[in-house]
């Protein structure tokens, strides 16, 4: 069963995945850059990361992404949508 939590996560990882597209970013570009794991940052934009995801985390991939963090927080209700469309795949692409 998915949890309120599980939900949140899952948008926010993507959003991150969203936005490291637009930038045309490779998830192993955006792991280097902020200086973590590549595997970290793939659960991370899973939804799948099954430790807290701390605000520090999200202060840099915010900053190595050149965005606010405050977007991948805030949600219209067409982004909740598509970010549960991007995720029905449980492989999330690179």
């Amino acid at each position: 069963m998915i949890t309120k939590r599980d939900l949140i996560y899952r948008q926010i990882g993507a959003k991150i995945r969203y936005y490291r597209i637009l930038k045309g970013m490779t998830q192993a570009e955006l792991a280097q850059q902020i200086h973590v794991n590549l595997h970290m940052l793939n659960e991370i934009e899973c939804g799948k990361y099954d430790k807290n995801l701390l605000v520090t985390t999200l202060l840099d991939i915010a900053d190595g992404l050149r965005v606010d963090v405050s977007a991948f927080i805030y949600f219209t209700e067409q982004e909740k949508w598509i970010a549960c469309e991007i995720l029905k795949n449980d492989n999330c692409e690179k």
